[in-house]
C-alpha cells in the first residue's frame, strides 16, 4: 500500500524509477542480475564512503557492504573504485569532477522525443563528455540542452536496519514524518515495501538522511541529489522507439564515469518487457 501523506506540494516521482527496489525484481539473464547486483553494491559503497568515511576499519556500514560485495564476487578493483568515488577521488588519487551530459532521443514525432540528463563524475570530464557524444552519435541521439526540463532535488530512501529481515513498520510513518520535518525534509512517502522516501532541498540531503536514520535506527538505502522532471512526462508508445531508447541508455550506463541517468520518459502503449529494458537504466 502506497502512502503519500504529503505536507508540501512536491510532486511524486514517476513510478518505475525506484532504483532501491529494482534489485528485488527478477532480471531476464544471469549476467543482467550480476550487473544489477554490482551496481547496487557500488552505489552503497560510494554512499557509505561519502557519509561516514572511506576507512572500513572506522566505518562499520562500509565494512559490511565490502564484505557482502566480496562474497558476491564483485572484483576488488570495482570495490576500491566505488569507495574512492565516495571520497571524490579516482583509484589513482585524482580528484573527480562532476559534470552533466544532456541529450535528446528522438521518437516517431517531435512530441515523443525523450529528454535525458546524465550525471558524470570523472578525473577528465572533457574526455568523458567527448566519449558520450560518440555513444550518442552512434545511437542517433542529439546532444542538446535538456536540464531546463528538470529540477534538482534531494531524494532519500530509508529502510529497516541491514540485519533486519522485516520491512519497516507502517505505523512508524508518523515518527519518520516528524523527524524528517524537524531535520528539514519537504515531503515524505512510504512505498509498498515499507521503505520511506524523503524529498529535500539539494543542500540538506545528506544532513537529513543522517539525522533521521540515526534518530530512528533506520538504514540509508539512498541519498542522492537527482534531476526530477518538471514538465509533462513523455509517454513511450512505439515499440521500435522503445528498443532504440533502451539500447542507447544501456550503452550510456556501461560508461564507467556515468553515475546516474534521468529522463522524462514514462511507459506508454508498449509492452511491460519493452519498458523494463528502458527502466533498468534509469535512476
Amino acid at each position: 500500500r502506497q502512502h503519500a501523506r504529503t505536507f508540501a506540494t512536491t510532486p511524486s516521482m514517476a513510478s518505475g524509477h525506484n532504483r532501491w527496489s529494482k534489485i528485488r525484481h527478477e532480471k531476464g539473464a544471469a549476467d543482467m542480475k550480476k550487473t544489477a547486483q554490482r551496481n547496487v553494491f557500488a552505489k552503497h559503497l560510494t554512499l557509505y564512503s561519502k557519509l561516514y568515511g572511506g576507512d572500513p576499519a572506522l566505518n562499520s556500514q562500509l565494512a559490511s557492504v565490502i564484505a557482502a560485495a566480496k562474497k558476491a564476487g564483485m572484483p576488488k578493483a570495482n570495490i576500491d573504485a566505488a569507495v574512492a568515488r565516495g571520497q571524490g577521488k579516482s583509484t589513482t588519487g585524482e580528484k573527480l569532477e562532476a559534470a552533466t551530459f544532456e541529450v535528446i532521443v528522438s521518437g516517431p514525432t517531435a512530441a515523443s522525443s525523450v529528454a535525458i540528463v546524465v550525471d558524470i563524475e570523472s578525473d577528465n570530464k572533457t574526455r568523458s563528455i567527448k566519449d558520450l557524444r560518440v555513444v550518442a552519435k552512434k545511437h542517433k541521439a542529439l546532444a542538446a540542452p535538456t536540464a531546463f526540463q528538470f529540477t534538482r532535488t534531494g531524494r532519500i530512501v530509508l529502510g529497516p536496519p541491514a540485519e533486519s529481515e522485516q520491512p519497516a513498520e507502517e505505523d512508524r510513518f508518523d515518527d519518520v514524518l516528524m523527524a524528517a520535518v524537524e531535520a528539514g525534509a519537504e515531503d515524505v512517502e512510504q512505498d509498498d515495501e515499507g521503505n520511506f522516501l524523503l524529498w529535500t532541498q539539494p543542500g540538506s540531503t545528506h544532513h537529513v538522511a543522517q539525522t533521521v536514520a540515526k534518530e530512528l535506527g533506520l538504514q540509508i538505502l539512498e541519498s542522492d541529489i537527482i534531476y526530477k522532471p518538471t514538465a509533462e512526462m513523455v509517454a513511450v508508445d512505439d515499440e521500435a522507439a522503445a528498443q532504440a531508447l533502451a539500447a542507447f541508455l544501456a550503452a550510456v550506463k556501461e560508461y564507467p564515469d556515468v553515475q546516474a541517468i534521468y529522463s522524462n520518459a514514462i511507459k506508454g502503449a508498449i509492452s511491460e518487457e519493452a519498458w523494463a529494458k528502458i527502466d533498468e537504466s534509469l535512476d
